[in-house]
């Protein structure tokens, strides 16, 4: 008999998991929460993208009676509602809740089988990683402690070998784990654990706790600006580095034309069209400023896709007919363009050889940066154009852009299919067109300074 409980938990699955990561975390979350630093669009994207993965899998066992709670202030009564569908008979429960000793769990997917039960969790991720399975063996702490035998428990991630061909085939998007083995060795951990989390709950004051890998491992703290407020690292290089003979052979290599080239990408865990796999890196975007002489006359090209259909096709059409098939084609960081390059002679075999010309012409500026050809104690240790650029070239910035960066460009593409506001999806592109321009003009001024050593 599954034991229902009023009482309002201590910890959820996802304090619990937090308290694995770091104590101070824990307990700055439920003492201190006003010192939680903003969620960013793309973590925000990254939740619902689970969200989104784990609504999709509920199809894998269709029919099933929804538990969720209305909002976060009401999961006793999701727990309640999740006993009475057992008590009812229902053979698939969604988000059906439990609760043990203090702890809330839900689990994604409960089905029933042959008078036995399976429990299912769902990440959006393309591989069982060790966060996981401690995450799985709290839900199976609880559940079975709460009075639910399960005969198993599973993990379901996106299988990232699947090609869309057609409808989606759930059964072969998905790759469904047995981890009921693994989480019933980590039982004892489990109910240590979830005792000193409590205790750390409970402090008069926060838990002295150094800085360090946990910070960022497994996730991001979402405390780390507080945490670190105060820490001063000084590792960072203070010399000046200039090799005029290495900076000169790079230069040698360039051949006018010469085209700055970035793209922007989006990636979706489901995919939506023929061809693609989950997580593809989808090239939307593409800004080219073509410099005719050493005299730095420009012409600017741009590309922004501009429907829901898949944007490769226009993308890879308008970009031959705007990169002319001479000429060097700078790119900063060249593994990404050219292996967007490559996957689009997958999609379009036609075209390899227009293709495969543009990536025998890739230039990557990012060399001379990142072989320490050109530093400057500005460039904070760092070979990223952000912050090369304002070390180098102060009076061009990101500073005050709308978007300033790769992965809110890619959010907010993503956010423009469900945008009704022709106003805002106006602005948001004029946005993304100002942010591309801007990387590729920030690649023209920075070899113009390196020309000039």
């Amino acid at each position: 008999m599954v034991k229902s409980i009023s009482k309002k938990h201590v910890l959820s699955k996802s304090t619990f998991m937090r308290g694995c990561q770091c104590n101070k975390s824990l307990w700055l979350y439920k003492n201190r929460n006003d010192l939680r630093g903003e969620i960013s669009q793309g973590q925000e994207l990254i939740f619902q993208r689970g969200t989104d993965v784990g609504i999709l899998a509920r199809d894998l066992f269709p029919g099933g009676v929804d538990a969720s709670p209305v909002d976060a202030f009401h999961y006793q009564q999701s727990v309640k509602d999740t006993a009475s569908y057992i008590e009812a008979g229902h053979k698939v429960i969604y988000e059906a809740a439990f609760q043990f000793d203090g702890i809330l769990a839900a689990i994604d997917i409960l089905v029933r089988k042959k008078g036995k039960w399976y429990a299912y969790e769902v990440k959006s991720s393309t591989q069982v990683k060790p966060q996981f399975i401690q995450d799985v063996a709290l839900q199976y702490y609880v559940i079975s402690n709460s009075g639910l035998k399960l005969e198993e428990i599973y993990l379901i991630h996106i299988n990232n070998t699947y090609v869309k061909d057609g409808p989606l085939e759930l059964d072969e998007l998905f790759t469904v784990v047995p981890l009921k083995k693994e989480v019933k060795v980590l039982q004892t951990f489990v109910a240590e654990k979830e005792k000193e989390l409590k205790g750390v709950v409970k402090l008069k004051s926060m838990p002295d706790v150094d800085v360090g890998p946990h910070c960022t491992k497994p996730y991001d703290c979402d405390f780390y600006d507080f945490c670190w407020k105060d820490i001063h690292v000084d590792s960072k290089q203070q010399e000046e580095i200039i090799n005029k003979k290495e900076i000169k052979l790079f230069l040698k290599q360039l051949e006018y034309p010469i085209y700055y080239m970035d793209f922007e990408t989006f990636m979706q865990p489901v995919p939506e069209y023929d061809g693609h796999w989950p997580y593809r890196q989808i090239p939307f975007q593409y800004s080219i400023h073509k410099q005719l002489s050493k005299k730095m006359e420009l012409e600017h090209f741009d590309f922004l896709s501009d429907n829901n259909a898949d944007p490769c096709g226009d993308f890879i059409k308008c970009l031959l007919n705007n990169i002319g098939n001479k000429g060097s084609v700078i790119v900063y960081n060249k593994s990404f363009e050219n292996s967007r390059l490559e996957e689009l002679i997958d999609d379009f075999p036609k075209l390899k050889k227009q293709i495969q010309n543009i990536q025998a012409r890739l230039i990557d500026l990012m060399v001379p940066f990142r072989k320490k050809h050109f530093y400057l104690p500005a460039m904070n240790g760092s070979y990223s154009i952000k912050n090369v650029l304002p070390a180098m070239v102060p009076e061009l910035t990101y500073e005050g852009l709308t978007i300033g960066n790769g992965n809110d460009a890619s959010v907010e593409f993503y956010n423009l299919r469900f945008e009704t506001d022709e106003g805002k999806v106006r602005v948001t592109r004029n946005a993304l067109l100002e942010y591309c321009h801007l990387d590729t003009m920030a690649m023209v001024k920075i070899l113009e300074k390196l020309m000039k050593v």
